[in-house]
């Protein structure tokens, strides 16, 4: 365990460059931290003499830095994938897991004894206050590399503020207000100087975005516009990387979370220091705006442009030339849309994959599909129809009857011809068709098609305690067309996790747009997005076919229109879990049950009935940021908890 406060004392063991490694230290962390004073060190490295002696073991110790960047990538460390409402799975979990933390946050489970996920203290052998501390370590000796290049240390220095930026902004969007950890402490630091302050949520804000600035700066030095060479440094920071992530970090920080929320007005240091300005700051838009359009610019110029598929590679018809334009934006590795991909895991989606792909083939069943991330209905629904429209606004769209079978005919897109479904399933946009398999939905491969038969006892249904999908609904977005399998084989390509893609960048600078009464600018992002995917324009959409003609016309109406553009983009990437957090609508959305279909029936009447699966509660504010581990505010008196913990 690396907590914040055992992270700053053991900086202060460091002597004549030497690094003082205790053999008791776990029972000095047990028995020192009543006297709120820790003299351990958990470096790896016998001597910072021996890490910065050359080139080489200075770069070993980059990557050291590199290394706490959380695994993104994988459904059982990412918050985002299955502590919210996006994807579902059974209860209780099976053999498979390794981390059940983010499915008991799901369910309610969080806590202030032992919290969920505390990427504070360290999860997964990872704390994010011990990342910072490397990243200082790094760049405070840096200068002691005599062969070292000086454009390589530039580059180097730039990519350590660039991860020492990232790492405080993870906590800041995990727990709010946090530490401000800029530098080490010195070796004669005193016990109460240890003690340090959450610091104001505009101050974290502003660090972040200067220290990213810094990561950026230089036209000709520093950070790389584009990765230069493809099989040596991949996954690692450019320039147009460091400005997107600013543009993200302000775009959250002007959102109504932080930005005019009173709930959190009455939150202050011990010292009395607010650490939330309660009231709303338009120019925070601004700021988010021109951050933005700089990321966006800096993007085109290192050649980057929204993926399309490229039909040359195999033969398909258009509906399916769409599919892919959106399937691969996500798992293509290094498609041209691609701002940041994560490669700090071996395999990083790897995982992600066998948990989303269902049982594909009645012939060749294999024990490492499961198909158990499962997205609710509600999710389903989220999905606009084929005319670019929300199913509840679409006139020409028979919403009320849209629980009724159907029979799927030749005309019908994404689904089996002659198989029965639900008419919620019916002339839906290609996103649904992309993102989601079904009952009774097709699944193209680059090795075939396959069909998904799901009811009861079917080969991509229920037939035992695991192994399945609890809503009826299977995730194929995240899933690469690549994945081949046999009975006892399987072999998937495993993509750089998309931490930031470009369509992403398009809707925040969308959504700052609009926020700041531009909202003729923000149409034109959002309608190359809705090109890709084989939409018209929100304008020919909402006029010809919405019951509300004039939505788009207004800032809230845009504002709806984006977000749940945004949603449906997004899906399955990580990105609706934190959106509804700074939108400060999860109270709202995350108290609504979770629904699927009756996967325990092997008939077409009675499996396609909806089915309560589980009641969900978000309480806020408390649900809104992470607990603070109560053993840390012994040790550290001067940290104050987050409200409702």
């Amino acid at each position: 365990m690396q907590s914040l406060y055992t992270s700053l004392k053991s900086m202060k063991c460091m002597r004549n460059g030497h690094i003082v490694w205790l053999l008791g230290a776990v029972l000095a962390l047990l028995t020192s931290c009543k006297k709120g004073y820790l003299d351990i060190v958990p470096d790896n490295v016998p001597t910072l003499d021996h890490a910065f002696a050359n080139r080489l073991e200075a770069e070993k110790y980059l990557f050291t830095c590199y290394s706490y960047l959380p695994s993104e990538g994988d459904p059982d460390r990412n918050p985002a994938f299955s502590a919210g409402d996006e994807a579902w799975t059974y209860w209780p979990m099976k053999e498979d897991f390794f981390y059940l933390d983010p499915y008991n946050i799901a369910r309610g489970n969080q806590n202030s004894a032992n919290p969920l996920l505390n990427y504070w203290d360290g999860f997964d052998g990872k704390s994010l206050w011990q990342g910072i501390r490397t990243c200082n370590i790094f760049l405070e000796n840096l200068d002691k590399v005599i062969d070292l290049q000086p454009y390589e240390k530039d580059r180097w220095i730039a990519e350590a503020k660039f991860l020492k930026a990232y790492f405080h902004w993870y906590l800041f969007r995990m727990y709010g207000p946090i530490p401000i950890v800029d530098k080490n402490l010195p070796i004669t630091a005193t016990p109460e100087e240890v003690r340090v302050f959450r610091q104001p949520v505009d101050s974290v804000v502003n660090y972040i975005s200067a220290l990213l600035d810094e990561a950026a700066a230089g036209e000709n030095s520093g950070l790389p516009l584009r990765i230069a060479s493809a099989t040596s440094e991949l996954g690692r920071i450019t320039k147009v990387a460091a400005l997107a992530i600013k543009a993200r970090v302000l775009v959250t920080a002007a959102s109504p979370l932080f930005n005019g929320n009173n709930d959190f007005a009455g939150m202050k240091n011990k010292n009395g220091q607010l650490l939330f300005n309660s009231k709303y700051d338009a120019t925070k838009w601004e700021r988010a705006k021109d951050a933005c359009k700089k990321a966006i610019d800096l993007a085109h110029a290192a050649g980057l442009k929204l993926y399309t598929f490229n039909p040359s590679i195999i033969e398909v018809d258009h509906a399916t030339q769409v599919e892919m334009n959106i399937r691969n934006s996500v798992c293509e590795k290094w498609n041209s849309e691609l701002i940041w991909g994560l490669t700090t895991d071996a395999a990083p989606t790897y995982w992600l994959q066998t948990f989303a792909c269902p049982q594909l083939d009645p012939n060749a069943f294999n024990i490492n599909l499961k198909g158990k991330l499962a997205p609710p209905m509600k999710i389903a629904e989220m999905f606009y129809t084929k005319h670019g429209v929300p199913i509840d606004e679409d006139k020409n769209w028979d919403y009320a009857n849209r629980f009724k079978l159907r029979n799927v005919t030749a005309l019908d897109t994404g689904m089996q011809e002659g198989y029965k479904t639900v008419g919620l399933h019916f002339e839906r946009e290609p996103r649904f068709y992309a993102d989601i398999a079904f009952d009774g939905s097709t699944w193209f491969m680059k090795n075939g098609d396959y069909n998904i038969q799901s009811k009861l006892e079917q080969y991509s249904g229920k037939k035992q305690s695991r192994l399945f999908s609890i809503t009826g609904y299977f995730t194929k977005k995240i899933v690469s067309w690549n994945l081949v399998f046999t009975k006892t084989s399987l072999q998937t390509e495993s993509y750089p996790w998309p931490v930031m893609r470009l369509s992403d960048l398009y809707l925040l600078y969308a959504e700052a747009l609009n926020e700041s009464n531009s909202s003729g600018e923000a149409l034109t992002y959002l309608n190359q997005i809705r090109e890709r995917a084989g939409l018209e324009s929100v304008q020919t959409s909402w006029s010809t076919y919405s019951k509300n003609p004039t939505k788009y016309t207004n800032v809230i109406g845009l504002r709806d229109i984006i977000r749940q553009e945004r949603c449906i983009e997004l899906a399955f990437e990580g990105s609706r879990f934190w959106d509804l957090r700074r939108w400060k609508t999860a109270t709202q959305v995350l108290n609504t049950p979770i629904y699927g279909w009756d996967i325990l029936q092997s008939t077409y009447e009675n499996y396609n009935r909806r089915v309560f699966v589980y009641n969900m509660q978000f309480v806020g504010p408390r649900d809104y940021f992470w607990p603070i581990k109560e053993d840390n505010l012994q040790i550290n008196p001067n940290l104050v908890q987050n409200p409702g913990w």
